[in-house]
């Protein structure tokens, strides 16, 4: 059997020092000055008031008893679904009682609502402008470089990922150039930054990216500008009200006594 043939590239040893350790080192120090920038811009989120919680709890209080519909006993469901149903549609849970059915305000003009805007642009401002300088500092100085090889084989499909900025169609995909090793730190140093600072940082490319696709994970609340609390109840209250419940205990007996053999 004839042994594949590996493909060798000279490169210098210096490269390493030069290029590799360089490109890692200022993208784990940007990672650590973004967070801290991203802590000092960070606005305090200010209190609520309680009409506010209410209303927000209120809708979670319904999806969580969807959710946990089969852990409650038929009466108990029936109790809560029709207190919750009855509060939907009469609005009592709403912020804003009298404005039930008016027009959805501008978001524009929510203090709120700008305010979590401005954040998210501080976010976003954080996380472009470092990488933009990074990004420019290395197709400057260290573009067309081929730093290492990667221990294990890889299929033809990652050569774009793992050689960009390197030209060469012939070049073993187990190479990676210098750009691309920057995409792989962009994206590979979430373990180093959670030692570093915490699971909670900031310094995470792919969190801030997480973060801004779904901001209501992030704590912003359940209602996002623009959108009607009062419809949001009632679609609620209708899914309760078509909810088909079951309960998890009904015919416990049979079942644990059918799974015993005398």
């Amino acid at each position: 059997m004839v042994d594949p043939m590996v493909q060798t590239v000279h490169r210098d040893p210096a490269l390493f020092y030069w290029i590799l350790f360089p490109i890692s080192v200022v993208m784990i120090l940007t990672g650590v000055l973004r967070h801290y920038a991203t802590t000092l811009l960070a606005t305090t989120p200010k209190r609520q008031p309680f009409a506010a919680i209410r209303e927000q709890r209120s809708l979670l209080r319904g999806v969580n008893l969807r959710t946990n519909a089969p852990q409650l006993s038929t009466i108990a469901f029936n109790a809560r679904k029709n207190y919750l149903v009855q509060g939907y549609k009469d609005g009592i849970f709403l912020k804003d009682p009298e404005n039930r059915g008016k027009a959805a305000a501008n978001p524009m003009t929510d203090p709120a609502a700008m305010e979590g805007m401005m954040g998210m642009m501080k976010g976003n401002m954080m996380m472009m402008v470092p990488q933009t300088v990074i990004m420019g500092w290395i197709n400057a100085f260290f573009a067309g470089f081929v730093i290492l090889k990667l221990p294990f084989p890889l299929t033809i499909r990652f050569k774009s990922m793992l050689q960009s900025g390197v030209a060469t169609r012939d070049l073993d995909v187990q190479w990676v150039s210098s750009l691309s090793w920057y995409f792989l730190n962009l994206f590979g140093l979430q373990s180093v930054f959670i030692f570093i600072l915490g699971n909670d940082n900031a310094a995470s490319q792919m969190a801030q990216q997480m973060s801004q696709m779904n901001p209501g994970a992030a704590g912003a609340g359940m209602f996002q500008p623009g959108q009607d609390p009062d419809k949001l109840f009632l679609s609620e209250a209708e899914n309760l009200e078509v909810l088909e419940h079951w309960y998890i205990l009904d015919g416990i007996e049979d079942r644990s006594l059918a799974t015993k053999e005398f």
